[in-house]
């Protein structure tokens, strides 16, 4: 978890504001929206299964843009220094783990909800939220070459 997140702040430490903001052609997600949604994505699974429960509004309207990404997102999360994403990435990096010293390691076999459709046990819910991760940071490094070409 700690891995997976050092090698990311790694991939984009040196970034300036344009670089986060940059999209191939003009198209698809920037580095900085794909940090943002890696943070509230943390934060969703936070919510719903360290807290166990529903988010409220307030946090369904702060975290929607960041996971489900797009056009709006884009329009939203620009103009930032790589400190607001590194901020936002490390607060709820600090919550998750202190959420999970309190548990005992049967959590991981609780069973609940994955949306509308699915159940999955926590060991899954948090295994997805670093393969996301992962994932994102492939992207990542994709957008990096691009802009070396560019």
């Amino acid at each position: 978890m700690e891995y997976t997140r050092l090698t990311t702040l790694e991939a984009v430490d040196d970034l300036t504001q344009e670089q986060l903001d940059y999209r191939i052609d003009g198209k698809g997600n920037s580095i900085g929206a794909l940090l943002y949604h890696m943070a509230c994505l943390e934060e969703i699974y936070l919510i719903t299964s360290l807290e166990d429960r529903d988010p409220n509004e307030e946090e369904v309207q702060r975290l929607t843009m960041g996971l489900e990404l797009g056009e709006k997102a884009h329009e939203e999360i620009h103009g930032k220094e790589i400190e607001f994403y590194k901020q936002k990435l490390d607060v709820v990096r600090k919550r998750t783990l202190e959420l999970f010293k309190g548990i005992e390691d049967i959590w991981l076999d609780k069973v609940t909800p994955l949306g509308p459709v699915y159940l999955a046990n926590n060991y899954f819910k948090w295994f997805h939220v670093f393969e996301d991760e992962l994932n994102h940071r492939g992207q990542i490094n994709l957008i990096r070459s691009h802009m070396k070409r560019k």
